[in-house]
């Protein structure tokens, strides 16, 4: 049973991630000319600060350097958040966007943008925005139901410290 140089990074770097408090989300290795870029997306239920990422970007290099890991040639390492408009894969990313505006491109064919307010095991209470002046209806959505699903960018949206204020 061989396993992937991907596979053998995330186990090498797993516990540096998580004893950071961190989720390791993915680890991306591709070709950036002659060298390879190596991208590690973390995230958490807080979010990721810059700080931590240039923190943790540190460790990473580090133990990169103590093993054989990334072979003699040279890399860049990029240690980094997922982003706004990652798409959602797991149960913690549908959790971490409670209250947020998601586009859910439906298993069956069709699309739905509404809000999520709640998550359990096996899907989500939406709240779809009315239009054209009517009210915001209530819909229930399970995992099983959802192709794919992605956050969706809200300029005007009132971050959860400014709504407890």
């Amino acid at each position: 049973m061989s396993t992937t140089q991907s596979d053998r990074l995330r186990g090498l770097l797993e516990p540096l991630v998580a004893a950071r408090g961190l989720d390791l989300e993915d680890i991306e290795l591709s070709k950036a000319g002659k060298r390879r870029m190596l991208r590690i997306i973390v995230d958490s239920d807080e979010g990721v600060e810059l700080d931590a990422c240039a923190e943790l970007s540190r460790e990473v290099s580090d133990r990169l350097d103590e093993t054989d890991a990334m072979g003699e040639g040279e890399y860049v390492l990029e240690v980094s958040s997922p982003g706004a408009d990652r798409p959602l894969t797991e149960h913690r990313h549908y959790v971490r966007a409670i209250g947020r505006l998601v586009k859910f491109q439906l298993s069956e064919g069709g699309e739905l943008i509404a809000r999520i307010l709640d998550v359990d095991d096996e899907g989500m209470d939406l709240e779809v925005p009315g239009v054209k002046g009517r009210k915001a209806t209530a819909r229930r959505i399970a995992f099983a139901d959802v192709a794919r699903a992605r956050v969706e960018i809200e300029f005007n949206r009132k971050d959860k410290k400014e709504e407890e204020a």
